[in-house]
């Protein structure tokens, strides 16, 4: 799609009602006849913001929408701007933590109504991770627009896939509302090994996979990862190119909470299948690392909170890392995945670093890592045995791009 968004340019879209959106640096206005955008040529805008580009197929329709709390146009949710707007919404479709984004990691999220609008929700996080045909009876048109953070085992890719299989079953089209990725700027890791194929990891791309969420949506249809073709439209974000920095305006998940644990989760979202914290049921979720049994000056005591009801070893003193303090710009010039935190702790516990329930295969897509750990493999060792898996998908990414690549 053409970038219609240029400093100062007006759109005549015939919108119903009257709002001030403000954004960082800029301002939208809607009024009953037109969008005024002003717009700083710096300032990353995610697709949602594109209204000229997908209200006009929205009208006459029956929208379902998959959001959170990161579906927001400036400081209105998707929701209300769209229903504004007078779209007709049938459903919500809420994924992992739920649509207000409040839920803990892997908590059941319960059917339901939305208080301020009274349109029903329905969660595709549980036992219930597709759509229906009964949930999509009444719907003409899906709209997806959630922030993803571009690796492989954060389950909104999952639910997009999902999504996509529904759409292409009962031939309603689907808008992806594309949205920055914040770890778009690499590609690292092992490839998943279909064997261990799970919600926290559907295809066979490397743990950080340099997409945003629209790219993928195009390769999940390229690759013909779906029985069925399907209907499919992206909305460009503006101004994001793969190697810029994207700070998110709110919290993609309970336990992410800046852009600093953002960073560092795929290099340590691995620990989630060991016996080591990552932090959670503390303020520096995935930015602190700690162990009963690991010998460190630092330490730290888990404790329930929102987001963590029953975080791992909870109320005990763990000892560990702090990485609270690393420099955001020196984890991200770095660009590659960090498995020397990971190495350590494994050596310094042995066996008891392992959970027993394979988690910690399906997070990496292998079992070859914990091998690797076990044989005391150097980090370069490691990574050298999955280049050749790597140099391909680099090549099939490529077919998928619609930014500028870093």
């Amino acid at each position: 799609m053409k970038n219609h968004y240029l400093a100062g340019l007006l759109f005549i879209c015939f919108l119903y009602g009257c709002a001030q959106i403000n954004t960082k640096d800029s301002e939208i206005v809607l009024s009953n006849t037109q969008i005024e955008f002003v717009e700083d040529q710096d300032e990353i805008f995610p697709g949602a913001y594109r209204i000229a580009e997908y209200v006009p197929m929205l009208n006459n329709k029956k929208v379902a929408l998959v959001v959170n709390q990161t579906s927001t146009i400036g400081d209105k949710h998707l929701v209300d701007s769209l229903l504004a707007l007078e779209v007709e919404i049938t459903r919500i479709f809420a994924p992992e933590h739920g649509f207000r984004g409040a839920a803990d990691a892997g908590a059941k999220v319960e059917d339901g109504v939305d208080a301020k609008t009274q349109v029903p929700i329905i969660s595709l996080y549980g036992k219930k991770k597709k759509p229906s045909r009964e949930d999509l009876q009444d719907v003409d048109m899906v709209l997806f627009d959630i922030q993803d953070v571009g690796v492989r085992f954060y389950t909104f890719i999952s639910t997009l896939h999902y999504v996509m299989e529904a759409c292409a079953e009962y031939n309603i089209p689907l808008i992806v509302l594309d949205r920055p990725n914040p770890n778009g700027y690499y590609v690292d890791g092992p490839v998943l090994n279909k064997e261990w194929s799970s919600f926290v990891g559907m295809h066979p791309v490397p743990i950080v996979y340099g997409l945003t969420i629209g790219e993928y949506a195009q390769m999940i249809q390229g690759e013909k990862w779906l029985e069925k073709p399907i209907d499919l439209s992206i909305v460009k974000c503006v101004n994001y190119a793969h190697w810029k920095t994207y700070d998110l305006p709110i919290k993609p998940s309970p336990n992410l909470p800046n852009l600093r644990s953002i960073l560092l989760y795929p290099s340590i979202c691995l620990f989630e299948g060991t016996t080591v914290s990552v932090g959670r049921g503390t303020q520096k979720q995935f930015q602190v690392l700690g162990h009963p049994s690991y010998q460190s000056d630092f330490s730290f005591t888990p404790k329930s909170m929102d987001g963590a009801k029953y975080p791992k070893h909870e109320g005990t003193v763990l000892f560990g890392k702090d990485l609270s303090q690393l420099d955001v710009k020196e984890i991200k010039d770095k660009k590659r995945l960090d498995f020397s935190y990971l190495i350590d702790f494994y050596n310094k516990l042995g066996s008891g670093f392992f959970n027993d329930n394979n988690f910690f295969e399906k997070l990496a897509g292998t079992s070859a890592l914990r091998s690797q750990l076990e044989s005391k493999m150097t980090e370069d060792e490691i990574k050298a045995t999955w280049q050749e898996d790597l140099t391909t998908y680099k090549l099939m990414r490529k077919n998928y791009l619609l930014y500028e690549d870093f």
